[in-house]
């Protein structure tokens, strides 16, 4: 165990058995430089986890001296004899979190062949799960990078929907990766939200007659407008429901003359700017929007069906939408 304090100068050693020599030996062993305690942290991935759990566990050594040196994207035995070899020139633990069985074995081999002390994080942990979940390990580096990008962008991308929800800032709809329109109580907004719980920037935009088309959807490219219809008689149910809910007056919102208005007002502005229609009679959100995210995915050949789910963003992509 190491035991450093402030006070510590450093000094020059030779290893134990080792003479000094005068002129440069391959085949001796490097030269040690004692001070500060250097802890590599290892990983396949970022190492942000790991660096974490050092530094809440150096906490409890009040006045150490340390230096925390983080060596990510570690993937192959060539590049762990690196970080072993520079490891053992000074006073050093290596802290690695390798999901990798072989390069977990390569660093345990490195370590004890330059004497360095090494401690494995993650190996123990994957075997304890694999015995109890009777489950292999993927071995897999930076799933769980990856799985927090997936959680941020679906975070984002509710926060986006709410943002525009009925046609609220109609001058950001170019953000948007996926719009859909129709009249009111066609489910916009619940498909506009499953969308987004599954990492997609959607909006929506309300289809009414007495109001223009705004430039910005005008713009857009259509076959990323989808224009949600209904049967008049299923329509005119929901609109009822809401009616009563609302207190709204029925001649104009509840009737089957307003509803077949805003249906007729829909159909012809989908067939003017070519946009996709979908009928949802009696179906549910789910079933809505699988069947937009197929269209939106679908490839130029027949092939499997795409997920469900938005893709995450590569780092630092943002959430600009696919190309068009």
């Amino acid at each position: 165990m190491y035991h450093f304090h402030r006070d510590s100068q450093p000094a020059h050693v030779q290893r134990a058995g080792c003479e000094p020599t005068d002129g440069a030996d391959e085949t001796a062993p490097p030269e040690v430089i004692v001070g500060m305690l250097k802890i590599f942290v290892v990983s396949d991935a970022t190492g942000e986890t790991a660096e974490r759990v050092v530094q809440a566990a150096l906490v409890q050594f009040e006045g150490a001296e340390t230096q925390i040196i983080r060596r990510g994207s570690i993937r192959s035995v060539q590049q762990i004899t690196q970080v072993v070899g520079t490891a053992a020139r000074q006073p050093a633990l290596i802290l690695h979190t390798l999901v990798s069985d072989e390069l977990r074995r390569h660093m345990l081999s490195e370590a004890r062949r330059h004497g360095v002390d090494s401690m494995d994080l993650m190996g123990p942990i994957l075997d304890r799960l694999a015995r109890h979940l009777q489950l292999t390990p993927r071995e897999k580096p930076g799933l769980f990078q990856q799985l927090g990008e997936a959680r941020q962008r679906e975070i984002e991308a509710v926060e986006f929907a709410f943002r525009h929800d009925d046609g609220q800032r109609v001058d950001e709809l170019p953000q948007a990766e996926v719009i859909l329109v129709g009249a009111s109580r066609t489910m916009k907004t619940p498909t506009m939200l499953y969308l987004a719980y599954r990492g997609w920037f959607a909006a929506n935009v309300p289809l009414v007659p007495e109001l223009p088309v705004p430039d910005s959807l005008r713009g857009y490219p259509a076959k990323r407008v989808f224009c949600l219809l209904m049967s008049p008689n299923r329509l005119l149910e929901l609109r009822h429901a809401r009616a009563r809910y609302l207190d709204l007056p029925g001649e104009d919102y509840a009737s089957m003359t307003a509803v077949r208005r805003d249906l007729r007002h829909a159909q012809r502005l989908a067939r003017e700017f070519g946009w996709r229609t979908i009928d949802a009679t009696g179906r549910s959100v789910e079933e809505i929007a699988q069947e937009i995210v197929m269209l939106l995915l679908a490839p130029a050949e027949p092939g499997p069906a795409p997920a469900l789910r938005r893709p995450a963003a590569r780092a630092g992509s943002g959430h600009a939408r696919r190309g068009t």
